[in-house]
This record gives structure tokens, C-alpha cells and sequence, in this order.
């Protein structure tokens, strides 16, 4: 029997409703959204407000806030590449047990060789420390890190980072220490100091979650990016959750994926969607740097031209923010200092007057979300510099 053929144009399709990027798609809230996306980045803060606004209906930063703060339904994790997301609350487990727990383990490695190494402490030393941390949160409620190296001095010990480089650095092993922890799900960020958009934050003492064996999670884990990502090669899922290529083939197996010719090769996707799918009315989107759809791949060229990528990804391959239109990458855009939302078209083919009118109307709705806040990059894209001229 031969495999199912699932077009470019059939994938966009999909990618477009799965992903809330249509005005009939929005969500009503942030938890709808982050359960559609899967993850949603969050190694730059601002990046969770801004792909939740793209994707409801009436944006809120309070209500994401009440999610992340108050009723906790949406938890920071570092998991899939060693990366911040955050997931739905019942997703945490079976993120923890997939990809967090291995990338715990090997932060725990690196800190401690790096504290024997420099410091003389072992192990033991390390859990003690650990518990002091746990102890003084508890305590305290809520601290940032520089309260917390007050509340246990000994996070104020300095490693040499690059020794002998012009680089060379003394950072305290405060944030090595907190990481661990956090990687462990033994505590998590909470609210931001200053604005939504602010890179600093306070510490809390994290709810413990259920514990899944590794096989099933990752056999859920698959399934679940097949449902929001799907159809995709074994190399997307492979560069997505962080895993070995024997992990990835194993989960695929055991979640039931079929195989499909995709229009670059062979890929996946599970049965219940291997039917065309309608196609959407044309829409236009503002996607944040990191947004988890265009990071949802590692072959991108069906919703991106090869050719432009250069312009929209800095060296270490993050996306900056990006103009969407009928399911592909057109262009960027940018928040300049006074506010003003500048978009640039990277395509020109198939953008005509509606489109333009479409995207200069998602502009204006993200100016109105921004209101009195500036972000900065927390890297910077080629497009990026030139619109803003720096």
C-alpha cells in the first residue's frame, strides 16, 4: 500500500488552524493557546505575552498572569534543548519525564564537577546547600536570587569561567545553583520585577507533579507534537525535543505515527490526520522572536524561503520576530523606541492589497497590546538592526 501524500500547501493549511493564526481561530484565554502550541518559548520573557496576544481574541496581560501567578495552570519548565517553555500544568509531567529529567541530570553534572574542581565541594555539600536554598524560600515566600545569596551566604562563592581569556569571568554560583534546582522541579520562576516584559524575576518553592516512567512520556510526548506540529520528519522531532535518534524512532513507533511523503522526503504524522484539510480563509499574523511556530521544525522551507532565513535568524539560529501571511514567513517587523510597529516584507509574490491591509491592521492591534512597553531584543536578527537602524 503506497504512503499518503500530504502537500506544502496541505501542511500549511493545517499549520495555520492548529496554530491560532486566523481571527476565527483565536482563543478565548492563555491556557487554550499554550494547549494548541504545546510549549511556548519563554527564554525571552516577553515572548509568552506577545504569541498569546497574537493568538485570542482579546488579549490580556492579566490573564496570563493569573495563569503563570495565581492558578498556576501554565508552568516555566527548562526541557526540550535545555530551553525555557512553558506547558499547560497537565502536560508538566510528561515534559518532565521526556526531556527535563535528562537535562537536569546533566546540569547537576556540569555544576558539581565545576564546584569540585574550584571550590572543593562535593556532593554532600551541594545537597546541603540546596536544602538552605529550599529552607529560606520557604520562608521567604518569594525572593530573587540576590536575596536569596543573602539568605544563604554561601551562594555567593565565585567560579572562574575562561580562565586566562579576554572573556575570563567571576560569576557567583548563585544562578548554577538556582538552575539545578529549577531543572528539578523543585522550584520555579514567579512574578517579574518591573513590567511583563522584564528579564528579572523572583523565585518560589515549585508544587511537586506526578512522576511518569521516561518510555511513556516520550511516547506521549511524540504524539502530542505529531497532533500540533504533524505531519514532520523524524529529524524535526529529533531537533525539537532534544532526543537521541534511536529515542525518537522508538516514540514515534509506539505512539502509532503512519509514515507520509511529504514534498522533501519521508515523514509523519498520526492516522486521524491524514486527511486534506479545508482550506483556511487567507490571514495575516505577528509572531514574537521565538515563537513556537516558526521553532516548531528543524526543515522549514514549506513556510519559509531558504533565501530569507539569513535575514530573520541571528547565528545560533533564533528567529526573530516574523510577518505571517496564508500560513507562510513574508517578512519581520519590529517595536522601534517610540513604539511604532514597522513591518518589512521579505515577499512580495502573492502579498497583494488585502494582505497589506490585513497586516498593517495585526500591527496596530499589537501597538494597542504593547501600550507604554518597549521590549529589547535579547538577541539581535539582521532584519532587526536594519529597521531599527542600529
Amino acid at each position: 500500500m503506497s504512503r499518503p501524500q500530504i502537500s506544502d500547501e496541505q501542511r500549511r493549511a493545517r499549520l495555520v488552524t492548529r496554530h491560532l493564526l486566523t481571527p476565527a481561530t483565536r482563543a478565548a484565554g492563555p491556557e487554550q493557546v499554550a494547549d494548541a502550541l504545546l510549549a511556548l518559548h519563554a527564554t525571552d520573557p516577553a515572548s509568552v505575552y506577545l504569541s498569546v496576544a497574537a493568538r485570542t481574541a482579546a488579549p490580556s496581560v492579566a490573564d496570563l498572569e493569573r495563569a503563570l501567578y495565581e492558578d498556576h495552570t501554565l508552568l516555566r519548565m527548562l526541557c526540550m534543548r535545555r530551553t525555557m517553555f512553558v506547558v499547560p500544568r497537565a502536560l508538566a509531567p510528561v515534559v518532565d519525564a521526556s526531556t527535563a529529567r535528562a537535562v537536569a541530570a546533566r546540569e547537576r553534572r556540569n555544576l558539581l564537577k565545576d564546584l569540585g574542581a574550584q571550590l572543593g565541594h562535593d556532593e554532600r555539600r551541594l545537597i546541603a546547600t540546596e536544602q538552605e536554598v529550599l529552607t529560606a524560600l520557604a520562608e521567604l515566600g518569594e525572593a530573587t536570587a540576590a536575596q536569596l545569596a543573602d539568605a544563604v551566604p554561601v551562594l555567593k562563592a565565585q567560579l572562574v569561567m575562561a580562565p586566562g581569556k579576554p572573556y575570563e569571568s567571576r560569576p557567583r554560583i548563585t544562578s548554577r545553583v538556582l538552575s539545578v534546582l529549577a531543572a528539578e522541579g523543585r522550584i520555579r520562576r514567579g512574578r517579574p520585577l518591573g513590567t511583563w516584559a522584564s528579564s528579572q524575576y523572583r523565585w518560589i518553592v515549585a508544587e511537586p507533579h506526578p512522576e511518569l516512567p521516561a518510555d511513556e512520556a516520550k511516547t506521549e510526548l511524540a504524539a502530542r507534537y505529531l497532533t500540533v506540529f504533524g505531519p514532520a520528519t523524524t529529524e524535526d522531532l529529533k531537533w525539537w525535543t532534544g532526543w537521541t535518534l534511536t529515542d525518537t524512532r522508538k516514540a514515534l513507533a509506539r505512539a502509532g505515527a503512519v509514515e507520509a511523503d511529504l514534498a522533501h522526503g519521508p515523514g509523519h504524522a498520526m492516522p486521524e490526520h491524514l486527511e486534506a484539510p479545508a482550506a483556511p480563509e487567507p490571514a495575516a499574523a505577528l509572531l514574537p522572536a521565538l515563537d513556537p511556530t516558526p521553532m516548531g521544525w528543524r526543515h522549514r522551507d514549506w513556510y519559509l524561503d531558504p533565501a530569507h532565513a539569513p535575514e530573520l535568524f541571528d547565528n545560533n539560529g533564533n528567529i526573530g520576530p516574523t510577518v505571517w501571511w496564508d500560513g507562510r514567513i513574508v517578512g519581520g517587523w519590529v517595536q522601534r523606541p517610540d513604539g511604532e510597529i514597522v513591518t518589512h516584507l521579505l515577499v512580495t509574490r502573492g502579498v497583494g492589497r488585502e494582505a497589506k491591509d490585513a497586516i498593517a491592521a495585526e500591527a496596530a492591534r499589537l501597538a494597542a497590546f504593547f501600550g507604554d512597553i518597549r521590549i529589547r531584543p535579547s538577541f539581535r536578527t539582521p532584519l532587526e538592526r536594519r529597521l531599527t537602524g542600529s
